[in-house]
């Protein structure tokens, strides 16, 4: 399986109307493109653990996408629908991160692959 994960904080002055285009293009995007597997958007939550401390960025929002195959990720990233997606997301955001992830099922064999650099 593929993540695409996609941490954001919105622009301070993103009004209700911009958010309200965000998620309509987000939810065209789910429906017209066949190739994602599943998505799951959350705003961060804090609840007092240190590591919460060790933030110099704080990403408001997370989105996961999930996709069998990096092909299947690549169809998404080129479909029209992502494409009125990322448009309308560079416009919004204040900061973002954006990652692309192999991900195994649960176990240690992924630490053991390769050395950590």
């Amino acid at each position: 399986m593929v993540a695409h994960v996609v941490l954001f904080k919105p622009k301070p002055g993103l009004d209700p109307a911009g958010r309200q285009r965000l998620a309509t293009a987000f939810e065209r995007a789910l429906q017209e493109i066949p190739s994602i597997r599943r998505a799951h958007v959350g705003r961060r939550i804090l609840h007092g653990r240190p590591y919460e401390q060790l933030m110099t960025v704080d990403y408001e929002y997370a989105a996961i996408l999930e996709f069998d195959t990096a092909a299947d990720l690549s169809a998404y990233l080129a479909h029209e629908a992502h494409d009125a997606l990322g448009a309308l997301f560079f416009e919004a955001f204040d900061v973002a991160l954006m990652y692309d992830y192999e991900m195994q099922p649960g176990g240690t064999d992924w630490l053991l692959e390769r050395p950590v650099s």
